[in-house]
């Protein structure tokens, strides 16, 4: 079917699935595209009347929690990057950690 409408696979049960989500406003706008003379408000009032009503709100997905946050450890080399001899201090570029100070 979907090949001989031209329509994607993926497209078409997204479509199957989206039921719903036509409140009376839309429904309005598609009456009037067909040239069908209605009022938003007599469209509102059959869809209420016989119990159709629009998608309020959409499931979300879970978000992270984050656990308690790491303590931040000391800063022992202040600043002061003159070394005087090797394996002294060892640095590192840590920009990919977001810290959860803000």
């Amino acid at each position: 079917m979907c090949h001989v409408l031209r329509v994607n696979r993926s497209g078409y049960y997204a479509w199957l699935t989206s039921g719903k989500i036509y409140g009376y406003r839309k429904i309005h706008d598609d009456l009037q595209d067909l040239g069908l003379p209605c009022g938003e408000q007599r469209v509102y009032r059959l869809m209420k009347a016989q119990g159709l009503r629009s998608q309020t709100g959409y499931k979300r997905k879970p978000s992270h929690q984050a656990g308690k946050p790491h303590v931040v450890a000391p800063n022992h080399l202040a600043q002061q990057f003159d070394v005087f001899k090797p394996n002294e201090t060892w640095v590192t570029d840590i920009t990919h950690i977001r810290p959860h100070e803000g």
